[in-house]
């Protein structure tokens, strides 16, 4: 459990480049204790993460920009003020539709360590500038497995 209160002003903090997106660290698990790990990415258009599980839960509240979210079996759509929970163990990944600004709580916390290995600290709060080269998925598959997550390859369009 965490001894002390926890603030986090905006551009505080760790923030990461990852897949073109910017990954912002509102509150470590370090910070909450192990509890839980906050983040706000903002994710341009087509950049979401492959299929994944994670070993806790993960809340998904869309500030800005539309998604498409795959839980298990199922397609959703969200916008602003859309919230999506997915239970610990499910397959799930998500399209950003638009450039989409998402706050994210995972519980317990640990993930904001994956997010530390997988990128590479960010220069400027602002989306990097854009790869042209594709995400080294295997890379990612194998820096997930050691944070307790099951990436998985890209489906087939």
């Amino acid at each position: 459990m965490a001894k002390q209160a926890h603030v986090r002003q905006s551009g505080d903090g760790q923030a990461f480049w990852m897949m073109n997106g910017l990954y912002e660290v509102k509150a470590s698990s370090e910070e909450t204790g192990g509890a839980m790990t906050v983040m706000e990415m903002t994710v341009p258009e087509g950049m979401g993460p492959p299929p994944h599980t994670h070993p806790g839960t993960e809340s998904v509240y869309v500030i800005e920009g539309t998604v498409r979210y795959h839980i298990g079996d199922e397609t959703f759509e969200g916008g602003p003020g859309s919230f999506f929970h997915i239970p610990e163990g499910t397959v799930e990944r998500f399209e950003p539709t638009s450039t989409a600004r998402l706050l994210i709580t995972y519980v317990p916390g640990g993930v904001d360590k994956f997010f530390a290995e997988a990128g590479e600290p960010a220069q400027r709060r602002e989306l990097p500038p854009q790869s042209k080269t594709p995400p080294d998925i295997d890379r990612l598959i194998e820096i997930s497995n050691r944070h307790g997550m099951q990436m998985q390859p890209m489906p087939d369009a």
